[in-house]
């Protein structure tokens, strides 16, 4: 079975954990994961998490390589403005991507296809190459311009997936609604996985 390629590219917006918590169960499924990470994004994970990346892509790539027991080679991690990567032409587009957790910045610039780095980029070539787009946007309340915004992305093919965990599987833990949350991204990207039980297919 061919490994599925996916691009994960997180920006500056709350919820750094939603985007490791993917990253990890994507490699945990075989993936192989193209990851680009904003520069907010760096400075967002250093708050809300206990992880402190380096500055450089290579060394991220090694410390996450290390951290989530990656196969070697399974994950490759490029800096904002290295156009020389595969995922900024539309002839080496993998099989989906997700931004996660997607600033309404972000959503703006996707929307309107300014593609000012590799993470723009990367979007616009989803769009155009018709492969599947999924924006994790983190923000409340909207306002009427990025419901606009999601309205045309949405019309262009994207998944626009808030980040709105429920609360029907009676969560314990933080990492519950962290799970709830990628079990759907997961879902929408075809992964096999057991980090929630299904709707009225729970057991006994």
């Amino acid at each position: 079975m061919e490994q599925a390629r996916i691009t994960l590219a997180m920006t500056g917006a709350s919820g750094a954990a939603y985007g490791l918590r993917l990253l990890e169960q994507l490699l945990r499924a075989n993936c192989h994961v193209h990851l680009v990470l904003s520069a907010p994004a760096q400075i967002v994970i250093k708050m809300e998490t206990d992880l402190s990346l380096p500055a450089r892509a290579a060394d991220i790539q090694a410390l996450l390589t290390e951290r989530y027991h990656a196969e070697e080679g399974q994950l490759e991690v490029f800096g904002r403005e290295e156009w020389t990567a595969p995922i900024a032409s539309g002839s080496a587009a993998p099989q989906a991507m997700v931004i996660c957790p997607c600033t309404v910045g972000t959503l703006s610039a996707v929307s309107c296809g300014a593609s000012r780095n590799l993470i723009e980029r990367a979007a616009d070539v989803m769009l155009k190459e018709h492969r599947k787009l999924v924006l994790v946007v983190r923000e409340t309340p909207f306002s009427v311009i990025h419901l606009e915004n999601m309205l045309r992305l949405a019309k262009m093919g994207a998944v626009i997936m808030p980040a709105n965990p429920a609360f029907y599987q009676r969560p314990e833990k933080i990492e519950d609604l962290v799970d709830f949350m990628v079990a759907r991204i997961l879902d929408h990207l075809d992964i096999v996985h057991e980090l929630q039980p299904r709707w009225g297919l729970e057991s006994d």
